[in-house]
């Protein structure tokens, strides 16, 4: 089989294809044969090795794949063999066969591509998470999503809208048009506009009942200061953290320089009617039986055409180092992919 490594921490190109003996499904595993792999925004921060969940290196990096079974282990139905499937990985998605526990693996849908197969499980069960388990968004509410251009951002403006909630998403000009099609209401170009007085601006000074904040710092602080009463605030990513390619740490002191610890005590939350909450899916490998019911209310929506998700580029397994550089110069409009 074909893996990527991460052998040391540092720019795209440490990032290195090397050959394996195809693994053999442990009791309770299954075995797929990878048409797709998801690239995430934790695998980039893993390989700046500012990513804590990150095993010791030398790793295989990745979360999701899709493909179709060739083998299972003991304990598993030989029915497995043959079916179109998604996986979710911890780590080791790289790769282009994987084994996984039986309860990391879900049949796909007739109809769905590996491309979107593999483009589902972290984006939209993180904005799932987001939206609707911790954000409890309702209809005629506002959301703020930061990075409305990326992958857990177009997921999050999709059920939002399903939900009948406003959207108001931040990204360059360039992608506007594009976001507009997706679904956002009302678009701020961050590279050139503040999104706190613009935001006040869209919502006549009331601000916003959600806020979805993977960017940190600054951000955070000013995002806090523009929720409306019973407004939430949640935070799934570091981005302002991984400003190069490689590690930063001027970047990563200004992150925690300039995140309002002192706003999330208990005191200020309950004064001012506010909530903060963050989201990491990586940590959640314990609820399978929760995944596993949020899954499938995304499976079935996507049956019924509300989530779709945006593949903004696939890129071969020798070209991992370009997928992550194009994800860090922001060009990306939805879901990265390699392509064994």
């Amino acid at each position: 089989m074909k893996q990527i490594w991460i052998e040391k921490f540092g720019a795209p190109d440490v990032l290195k294809l090397k050959e394996a003996p195809d693994p053999t499904p442990a009791s309770g595993e299954i075995r797929v044969r990878v048409e797709a792999s998801g690239v995430t925004f934790a695998d980039i921060m893993g390989r700046l090795g500012i990513y804590p969940d990150l095993p010791p290196i030398p790793v295989v990096p990745g979360y999701e794949v899709a493909g179709r079974v060739d083998a299972v282990g003991e304990g598993v139905d030989n029915s497995w063999i043959g079916r179109d499937v998604i996986a979710m990985t911890r780590f080791g998605g790289y790769s282009d066969v994987v084994c996984a526990p039986q309860a990391q693996i879900f049949a796909r849908p007739d109809g769905m591509s590996a491309q979107d197969g593999a483009a589902l499980p972290v984006n939209y069960i993180t904005a799932w998470q987001l939206v609707v388990a911790m954000g409890g968004l309702k209809k005629g509410e506002t959301m703020l999503v930061h990075s409305a251009g990326g992958g857990v951002g177009i997921a999050a403006t999709q059920i939002a809208k399903h939900i009948g909630a406003t959207v108001i998403g931040t990204a360059s000009a360039g992608k506007h048009a594009a976001l507009r099609e997706l679904g956002c209401d009302h678009l701020i170009d961050y590279t050139r506009e503040d999104f706190e007085a613009r935001t006040r601006e869209i919502t006549g000074g009331r601000g916003v009942e959600l806020i979805l904040d993977a960017v940190g710092g600054e951000s955070v602080k000013k995002g806090y200061r523009i929720l409306a009463p019973t407004g939430r605030l949640g935070m799934f990513g570091a981005s302002s953290m991984a400003t190069g390619r490689t590690r930063n740490p001027l970047a990563m002191l200004s992150f925690a320089f300039q995140t309002p610890w002192f706003q999330f005590n208990p005191v200020s939350l309950m004064n001012e009617n506010k909530g903060a909450f963050g989201v990491n899916v990586g940590h959640m490998w314990g609820e399978t039986e929760r995944i596993a019911g949020w899954f499938a209310e995304i499976l079935d929506f996507w049956r019924r055409g509300v989530v779709r998700p945006q593949i903004a580029r696939t890129f071969a397994f020798e070209e991992a180092g370009d997928a992550h550089e194009y994800i860090q110069s922001r060009g990306n409009l939805g879901k990265v992919l390699l392509i064994p």
